[in-house]
Order: structure tokens, then C-alpha cells, then sequence
């Protein structure tokens, strides 16, 4: 395989839940040696799970565990914190030890990895580094050319600096959650998305890269303060350019798209199965009607033009969806791309493993992981001509890599490693007591 854009640079993560990690997952797929360090005292809810050793009646059960709550095979007889899917979903190409920071050694043994690195990532509320004394200005003396990047909720300054928020409280405070809704609904029957965290985490990437860069040509390190929130922000776009310029404060439009009509989603044959399809030129309104047979009703002057579409549109979604409604939602987005028509099915996880376009690119790749098993995960978003690229590494279990890292990288002795093991710095379980 050839050598990957990242390899030679080392990143330290202490990053929790997802945003922080997926922003080091990314660093890790493109040859980034992510070094991520976890205490075995200390147990990072949501990270690796609700609980540190939950009950098996609570997974067992499938109607009392769903979406962020799973575990692999839904067992948590035998180191359940590897199991938890969410953090299978960002952990892939990492390495792994563990340290305890709250101990004095344990600090001396982080700054002394900082040393021979060359990023630290790490997302906690600014309190965290702040009481562990692992700040910036700390940091920098110990590894001058270090780049690190704190990504709390609201940044690192600010009269919400020490306010804790996870994806969803930041969607809501930037207003992403009043606006992905339905009209005739309120905010509280909103899914949950945690699109910042997948956002925030990109972007973070993207700001590591652009330091490293600035690093290589000025031979300097810094600082980036992220706020996930102000990350986010952007993603709304025209919701926000849309009160600053015209002062108009926008509200749900459901599957509706300003500009584009009919815009919607459509049932289809089966069970809970739909089909999106989005028109927004005569051009395109001409291929739908074709691919529906040019019925009668698409004749009415209703229908003659964009603005009387975008006018009419309850009416036309009725009578479309009695269209869709006796047809399968793979086949129509077939018939209607081949006429220049946007459209696509509404699909179900299992679905995209199945998929005809995902299985040609090799989306999925078979990954063994030594306590879960064998399955299918997920690549790459992009792919380079140049640096082709596979998961390495399957998801890495807690203290994993300790001898590597102890011995290889910080040079600790065999018997400096044991004395290590005795003071709980290092294993690969957290003690029963742990909650």
C-alpha cells in the first residue's frame, strides 16, 4: 500500500462521546498514528457506554435499547465498554493505552508523550484540562511545535465557555433543531441527530491539517479553539444570511425546499417505504410526468409552471403519491433519474448493505475485531487516486496497545512497567467498583 498523507505525525486524543472522536478517526484513516489515552478509573459515559458493567436484562431486551444503546450481539457478559457500537462507529485505525491523570506520575507520563508528539486533541468541557492542569500554555513548554485543538460545546472563551452540551443542545442553540421539523409540529417532536457532532468533528480534521501545514512551512506550533456550536452554525446557511439580510426569522418546511416543487417525500410499495423526489425546473417536471404515464391532472392549470406548482403543492403531493404509492421506491428512483429527475429511496440501514452502487465501490469492508467478531463497517467518504486506503486497524479495545506505547514510544522499562500495572495506570478492565 502506499504511504498515506499522515503517516509520521502522531496524535494524542482524549476525546469523548463523538465529535472529538470522529475528528481523530479521520486523522487516523489517512496515517495518522492516533495514540488514544483512557483511565481505568474513570469511566467515559456514552463513550463507551451507559455503564461501565451494565446488566444483561437491559440490552436483552430489544424494545429497552435502540440507536446509541447497543451493544455488539447485544452481550455485555465479557468487556462490555469494547462492545458499545457508537464507539465501534469512530475507534477504527487507533491505538489505545491507559493512564491515570489524576495521579501525579500519570501527568509526568502524558506531558512526556506530549513531547514526542505532534498533535493533542481533546473535546471536554474547558474545566477538564484546566484542573488537570494540561493546558496550552503548559503543554507548549514541554513540546514547542505541538498543535493542539480544544472543541468544546461554545469555545474556549465567552460567557458559555464552562457550559456542557452534547450534539443536540448545540443543534437547538443554533436554531438547527426549530428548523428540521415538520409546520404543524413544535420542536419537541424533533428527532435527534447529532449532526454537530459529525460536523464539528470534519471541521476539526480540517483544522489540524491546516495547522500542521502552517507548522511545516513556519516550523511553529499553536493553538485552535473550536467551538462545536460556531462549527456547526454555517450548516444553516441560508437560514442564517436570510435574517441578516431580509430580518425574516425562517421556520420548518417539513421535506419542502424553497425553489423546488413538487419537493417531498412520497410513500411507496411496502411496508414504511418512501421515495424522495425534488423538481426544480420545467425540465425535470417533464421527466416526473413522463415517468408517471402523463396523467390528466398534470395538465391543470395548477400545475403550468414553478410558481403555480409552489402554489399547489398539498394538492400535487396528494395526487403524486397515489402515483408512488403502487410502485417500489428502488425502481422509481431508477425511471426517474434515467429521465433527469433527482430522486432516491428512503432506505433502512440493512438496506445500504445491499446496495447495488455502495457493493460496487467497496464501501463496506469485512473487519475482524478480536471481541466482536467479524462484520461489515464503513469506509471512506472521499478516495485518493494516489494513496489507495483500507481500515487497518479494527476498533481499538481499551489498553490495547499499553506495551507499545509504554515501551516503545515512552521507553518505560520492564520493570517501570509493572510498577505502572501495580499503581493502575495500565490493563485493559475497568475495576468492578467502577459504576
Amino acid at each position: 500500500m502506499a504511504e498515506l498523507p499522515l503517516e509520521g505525525i502522531r496524535v494524542v486524543d482524549i476525546t469523548v462521546i463523538y465529535a472529538g472522536p470522529f475528528a481523530a478517526m479521520n486523522l487516523a484513516d489517512w496515517g495518522a498514528e492516533v495514540i488514544r489515552v483512557e483511565s481505568l478509573k474513570h469511566f467515559q459515559v456514552l463513550t463507551r457506554g451507559g455503564i461501565a458493567h451494565p446488566p444483561q436484562d437491559i440490552v436483552s431486551n430489544p424494545t429497552r435499547t435502540g440507536g446509541l444503546a447497543t451493544y455488539c450481539g447485544r452481550d455485555v457478559s465479557f468487556r462490555p465498554w469494547n462492545r458499545w457500537t457508537l464507539f465501534n462507529a469512530h475507534a477504527r485505525n487507533k491505538l489505545g493505552c491507559t493512564m491515570d491523570l489524576t495521579q501525579p506520575g500519570g501527568k509526568e507520563l502524558f506531558k512526556r508523550l506530549i513531547a514526542v508528539s505532534d498533535v493533542f486533541l481533546e473535546s471536554n468541557a474547558p474545566h477538564v484540562v484546566e484542573n488537570f492542569g494540561l493546558t496550552y500554555d503548559v503543554l507548549k513548554e514541554v513540546n514547542p511545535k505541538l498543535i493542539m485543538l480544544s472543541m468544546p460545546g461554545f469555545g474556549n472563551s465567552g460567557p458559555y465557555k464552562y457550559y456542557r452540551a452534547l450534539g443536540v443542545h448545540q443543534e437547538g442553540f443554533i436554531g438547527h433543531t426549530y428548523l428540521r421539523g415538520y409546520p404543524d409540529s413544535d420542536p419537541s417532536t424533533t428527532s435527534t441527530l447529532y449532526h454537530a457532532d459529525e460536523a464539528s468533528g470534519a471541521s476539526a480534521a480540517l483544522a489540524v491539517l491546516m495547522a500542521l501545514h502552517y507548522r511545516n512551512r513556519t516550523g511553529k506550533g499553536q493553538y485552535i479553539d473550536m467551538s462545536q456550536a460556531e462549527a456547526t452554525m454555517p450548516h444553516l446557511g441560508e437560514a442564517i444570511m436570510d435574517y441578516s439580510m431580509n430580518r425574516r426569522v425562517q421556520t420548518s418546511t417539513g421535506n419542502r425546499l424553497p425553489g423546488a416543487a413538487p419537493c417531498g417525500c412520497y410513500r411507496c410499495q411496502g411496508e414504511d417505504r418512501w421515495i424522495n423526489i425534488t423538481v426544480t425546473s420545467d425540465e425535470e417536471w417533464q421527466g416526473l410526468c413522463r415517468v408517471m404515464g402523463n396523467p390528466e391532472w398534470t395538465r391543470d392549470e395548477r400545475f403550468s409552471d414553478s410558481l403555480n406548482r409552489d402554489r399547489h403543492q398539498d394538492d400535487m403531493d396528494t395526487l403524486i403519491e397515489e402515483w408512488t404509492s403502487q410502485n417500489n421506491h428502488y425502481d422509481l428512483m431508477f425511471r426517474l433519474q434515467k429521465e433527469g429527475v433527482p430522486a432516491g429511496p428512503v432506505i433502512f440501514e440493512d438496506d445500504a448493505y445491499t446496495d447495488p452502487h455502495l457493493k460496487e465501490r467497496n464501501f463496506f469492508q469485512e473487519v475482524t475485531h478480536e471481541e466482536c467478531g467479524t462484520h461489515m463497517y464503513p469506509t471512506f467518504g472521499f478516495r485518493m487516486s494516489r494513496t489507495p486506503n483500507s481500515i487497518r486497524r479494527p476498533p481499538v479495545r481499551l489498553g490495547e496497545h499499553n506495551e507499545y506505547v509504554y515501551k516503545e514510544v515512552l521507553k518505560v522499562s520492564d520493570e517501570e512497567y509493572r510498577q505502572l500495572e501495580e499503581e493502575g495506570h495500565i490493563g485493559m478492565d475497568y475495576a468492578p467498583e467502577i459504576p
